[in-house]
């Protein structure tokens, strides 16, 4: 399976953040220690120069990472006609047969964050939901087993 690669504002903004934060602040402070470490001496057995040098090449493939998908990455804003459907963006509030309800965010893979509920569109959730409305009943094949779930109400932040 492929990723999207869409995302929204306050998700690339967040990138963009991260990668100027790496290429700005961070690597010039990590490449000063190097330099510092290295005018010490041996550098075979001078911890602070080997965790910098690991540093400065974790910094950088970062760096190359968000760089390039910074680059292909498509910004998908709020539209009005995407109201009372699900769409890219949406909180969907779910309720499954047990009557347990919960709420999610479908956003882009590289902002999915199960810790706030947020989900990716290439989930077998999220791609079930796309186009549907309140009241209508989903049915996901989740690798957990087959799920039926009910759309209680929708929402966009705008």
């Amino acid at each position: 399976m492929s990723k999207s690669n869409y995302i929204t504002r306050s998700g690339w903004n967040a990138l963009d953040q991260e990668l100027k934060f790496l290429w700005k602040e961070e690597r010039p402070k990590v490449t000063q220690a190097v330099s510092d470490a290295a005018a010490l001496g041996d550098r075979s057995e001078n911890a602070e120069y080997i965790y910098g040098k690991r540093r400065l090449r974790e910094i950088d493939r970062r760096v190359r990472f968000l760089s390039k998908r910074l680059e292909v990455l498509q910004i998908v804003d709020y539209n009005p006609k995407q109201e009372g459907k699900v769409f890219f963006g949406a909180w969907v509030e779910l309720e499954n047969e047990d009557g347990e309800q919960k709420q999610y965010r479908i956003v882009g893979c590289d902002e999915f964050d199960p810790a706030k509920n947020w989900i990716s569109i290439d989930s077998p959730v999220a791609r079930a939901l796309i186009g549907k409305q309140v009241d209508d009943e989903v049915k996901v094949s989740a690798p957990s087993g087959r799920l039926t779930l009910f759309i209680n109400r929708i929402w966009y932040e705008k």
